[in-house]
């Protein structure tokens, strides 16, 4: 099998890593890649959200199964480029990604699925955000009806912090706040056969004790010691299945990765967002305790067949990654420094570059490197990633010194 894998970022490398191993896969090309997933496929270049160009690419590299990274191409309508040109491709179309690109669609599909989430309003002015805002009260949680890369979400005590954030952002959704520990669960589905895979937990706040503002991510773990054992269960029952029907009658079957961003409140499961791909960073600690190959997991959801593939096998033990961000993220963050350390195995390429002229190895992005590594249990797989962390340098980089740290000292407790 020929693969295509599209994107550049930390979710893309992890992919790369576990496709390239998969016996069945005799190439990976990836597009428009980065320096580390160099190591393992062949880049090509390509204007990722233009559909005709990616699916020229496809037919002229010959792949087999195209794997969609980021989300824009999704919305995009990349995918619907490559089916029409007879490709498979794991991800959804266009009009089925508006789960993620859209806050208000996700809503209304959740809402006529019957599936628990928090309740919304919809807003587009200051007297309506001021109006849902003070229904709900605080903390406050607004987030930008569209695509932000992570970021478009605030959850403030401040309602000036809140009213400011929505008029920045133009159409907002405004949310009642949901209380307890947070949850990500992909599920690879083709449309009708769904197939969950570990839950994991990220770390959105840029600071230690989950201080400071969003960011896209800055580290995670997995599995979750502290989830109820029938946790995954009752979200394939009571969120996964209802919206994949709820997709399938209104004519927009999703197939590709349902990623569900879960709170656990005293009250269940509830949903506080869908996305239209894998997750980062939790992409890195999932796949890397996935024993099963991925691109025979990823081809059989692609083409319809997933009902047939054998269950899924997983590692024993823990995952946990660690982001290594630039100064000043996730503002501007400062580009063009030297990186030394990123060789270590297991230090996954998130925001680098080569400089052409003696190929030295340079931070070209926000989240710059994760320290990905596994252990015995959670304090192993959390110690040995920090010392991997602690073998890179990057001048003025920061990252969080507390990833699974509560999780490992039994501090995580489900409301009741």
């Amino acid at each position: 099998m020929r693969v295509l894998l599209l994107g550049s970022g930390g979710r893309e490398h992890a992919l790369a890593l576990r496709l390239a191993e998969d016996p069945t896969v005799e190439q990976v090309i990836a597009a428009p890649g980065n320096p580390g997933i160099a190591g393992v496929a062949e880049l090509r270049e390509v204007v990722a959200t233009d559909p005709e160009s990616v699916a020229a690419l496809a037919v002229e590299v010959g792949a087999d199964l195209v794997v969609i990274g980021p989300e824009a191409p999704l919305v995009a309508g990349v995918a619907d480029a490559l089916r029409a040109k007879g490709v498979a491709v794991f991800g959804p179309s266009a009009e089925a990604a508006q789960l993620e690109g859209s806050k208000t669609f996700a809503k209304d599909v959740m809402t006529a699925a019957g599936v628990p989430t928090a309740r919304a309003h919809t807003c587009t002015d200051e007297a309506g955000t001021a109006a849902a805002l003070d229904e709900f009260g605080p903390p406050y949680v607004v987030k930008n009806d569209g695509l932000a890369a992570g970021k478009g979400v605030v959850v403030t005590e401040e309602r000036d912090v809140a009213l400011r954030h929505a008029a920045e952002c133009g159409r907002v959704v405004v949310e009642e706040y949901l209380a307890g520990p947070e949850v990500s669960l992909f599920v690879v589905t083709d449309g009708d056969a769904a197939v969950p895979l570990l839950p994991a937990q990220d770390f959105k706040r840029v600071g230690d004790g989950d201080t400071g503002p969003n960011t896209g991510g800055m580290g995670a773990y997995a599995p979750l010691p502290w989830a109820p054992s029938d946790l995954v269960d009752e979200v394939m029952r009571d969120v996964v299945h209802p919206t994949l029907a709820e997709m399938r009658r209104r004519g927009k079957p999703f197939s590709g990765l349902l990623y569900v961003g879960l709170a656990i409140t005293a009250s269940g499961p509830r949903v506080i967002e869908f996305n239209a791909r894998f997750g980062d960073p939790e992409t890195q600690v999932v796949l890397a305790l996935l024993a099963t190959p991925l691109a025979g997991l990823l081809h059989a959801a692609a083409t319809g067949t997933l009902a047939e593939h054998p269950p899924l096998r997983w590692h024993d033990g823990a995952a946990v990654t660690v982001v290594v961000a630039a100064e000043n993220y996730p503002a501007t963050p400062r580009t063009g420094d030297v990186i030394t350390g990123a060789d270590q195995p297991g230090v996954i390429h998130a925001g680098t570059a080569r400089r052409a002229a003696d190929g030295a190895l340079l931070s070209a992005g926000g989240r710059v490197l994760c320290g990905t590594a596994t252990g015995s249990d959670l304090a192993a797989a959390r110690n040995a990633a920090y010392e991997l962390v602690r073998g890179i340098t990057l001048a003025g980089s920061h990252h969080r010194g507390d990833i699974a740290s509560s999780a490992i000292d039994g501090r995580i407790t489900l409301p009741s």
